[in-house]
């Protein structure tokens, strides 16, 4: 190497981004290191150990399809894989196409210096080693910064405070405790009926209630696996080009083309489909007419009252504030049902908020609920919290949190940003609303095949151009402005606008046009030579 480099590539991060990255750049022929400051790979699924964690995707489609012999040899065995099987998978395909040996675990990165004279990222470890390398890529993940609730005096609790992002790793027993939960966003929903029949009681603390489509739960059969391994390259095929990244039929009317005997058909039979199905297969305009959005809202609100016997509490888990697809659509197995337990209650703490922790539990107005555990599952920074929180130092000393703070997080298409040359981010801010890993997959061979033009085409630097940046801000903004999502995400305070972190500039985190659409641009860029990421460089027609 001729600039006196450590490796030609560093990867942070060794979840489903680091593990594609390092695959398609191997495959390329650069030098990789993925470092991780934790110790294993799995990323979200190695953090994320909470009771109920399980992917809200069906298995075929979350998962990697560049290797013929992990789909052969790996047996999922959920149809929705638990947190653990994800975690063994991710595990089986490192050990089985020999990842480790490029993989460095309980190392952190401390902070990433562009060195402009020499071109190379100087990146500090926490072992106080500096590795000099000509790529630094961002694999650390969407959901990975967690953030605790804006609630004066949780240090006073007495009892036991969790968070469902950093569960203890040897687990923690809640048989027999009083527990409350704070945060419904998807860790809350998929933990509130798993811990429901072990706990003495469950104090649910609602704020906004959701549009939870059931997800029908099953084993996996023999002859289903070998099915899909026959046909996984058409299950892929059709996962990518879908706008969502799965393997699901776009459907062809809009809900106000049908009568309504047809459109409850439509909306049954989905329902039962579970899962995504619901979302995507109905009709073609639920995330974009608003008419029809609230079609399908009130058809969920209709099933949650004939499933929760109280009257009261039905009416509270009903969202009336914002319609359906206005946050990001939840999917679990027998939420609403845990509603009927005794031992569950649902608090609202919309019109009346929680106050403080108290040493005992929480108060709530002038009630105080004492209890034995409190779980927080109030979410992450989404899409940009962990790239703020690190010093990532580009051109001129600038950081990459104070471009953020200028409004331009998605760079172009999420990857590159102007000012920070030959550092690439997977799965970044403003890339597609989807199941991710399909978006991570493409994503990964995508930086390859850059790379491996700017190195076989003598280009130093890959950089966004601002022309671009500005160009990508505007292409984030119309898609996003052209879904129900815009005026009901502010509603229902959807971390998808950055919503849910007090004081975090409003605007979309990810691309709401399609993945197909994006994966267009991404196309039509290679085909360009990647002109708009080079900014430094004098590109002849």
């Amino acid at each position: 190497m001729d600039k006196n480099t450590d490796y030609d590539a560093l990867v942070i991060g060794a979840g489903f981004s680091g593990i594609a990255t390092l695959h398609y750049f191997r495959e390329a022929g650069f030098s990789t290191v993925v470092v991780d400051k934790e110790a294993e790979v799995g990323g979200t699924w190695w953090v994320n150990r909470y009771p109920g964690v399980r992917t809200d995707s069906e298995y075929p489609y979350y998962s990697f399809s560049f290797s013929k012999e992990v789909r052969e040899e790996w047996n999922w065995s959920e149809r929705y894989p638990t947190g653990k099987e994800v975690l063994e998978y991710l595990k089986f395909v490192v050990d089985r196409l020999d990842m480790r040996k490029h993989m460095m675990f309980n190392t952190k990165v401390e902070k990433a210096v562009y060195n402009e004279s020499d071109k190379v990222w100087e990146v500090t470890l926490s072992t106080g080693k500096t590795l000099r390398v000509s790529y630094l890529v961002s694999g650390m993940g969407v959901l990975s910064k967690p953030i605790w609730p804006d609630i004066p005096g949780r240090e006073t609790f007495k009892g036991t405070l969790l968070h469902t992002a950093m569960w203890p790793s040897e687990g923690f027993d809640l048989a027999g405790k009083r527990v409350g939960l704070i945060g419904l966003g998807s860790s809350g929903l998929q933990i509130t009926p798993t811990i429901a029949p072990v706990v003495d009681h469950l104090t649910v603390f609602q704020r906004t209630p959701n549009f939870v489509v059931d997800a029908t739960l099953s084993k996996t059969t023999p002859e289903e696996l070998a099915h899909v391994k026959e046909t996984y390259d058409e299950i892929w095929e059709r996962a990518a080009a879908h706008p969502f990244g799965v393997d699901m039929v776009p459907a062809q009317y809009s809900a106000k083309e049908v009568s309504e005997e047809e459109r409850d058909r439509i909306f049954e039979s989905k329902w039962k489909a579970g899962g995504f199905h619901f979302a995507n297969e109905c009709f073609n305009d639920l995330a974009t007419d608003h008419e029809s959005a609230e079609l399908a809202s009130e058809f969920i609100r209709k099933k949650i009252r004939e499933t929760v016997t109280d009257p009261e509490t039905a009416e509270l888990l009903c969202p009336k504030d914002y319609s359906f697809n206005g946050k990001r659509v939840p999917t679990v197995a027998g939420y609403y049902d845990t509603y009927n337990r005794p031992n569950v209650k649902l608090v609202d703490v919309k019109s009346t908020p929680i106050t403080e922790f108290t040493e005992k539990g929480v108060r709530v107005g002038d009630t105080e609920y004492e209890l034995d555990v409190i779980i927080c599952a109030t979410g992450f920074d989404a899409m940009t919290g962990n790239l703020t929180k690190l010093d990532i130092v580009g051109r001129g000393g600038k950081v990459l949190r104070e471009k953020f703070a200028e409004g331009l997080i998605g760079g172009n298409l999420g990857i590159s940003y102007n000012g920070f040359p030959n550092f690439l981010v997977a799965l970044g801010p403003q890339t597609p609303y989807s199941n991710l890993p399909v978006p991570i997959q493409l994503g990964a061979q995508w930086m390859a095949e850059a790379l491996s033009y700017a190195r076989d085409n003598g280009i130093d630097e890959l950089e966004a151009t601002t022309e671009s940046e500005q160009w990508w801000a505007e292409e984030v903004d119309r898609a996003g402005k052209s879904t129900v999502m815009f005026e009901q995400g502010k509603k229902a305070k959807a971390w998808f606008l950055g919503d849910n972190v007090p004081g975090k500039p409003q605007q979309f985190q990810v691309y709401m046009g399609g993945g197909q659409v994006y994966q267009d641009f991404c196309r039509q860029a290679k085909e360009d030579n990647y002109r708009s990421f080079r900014a430094p460089e004098l590109v002849n027609a």
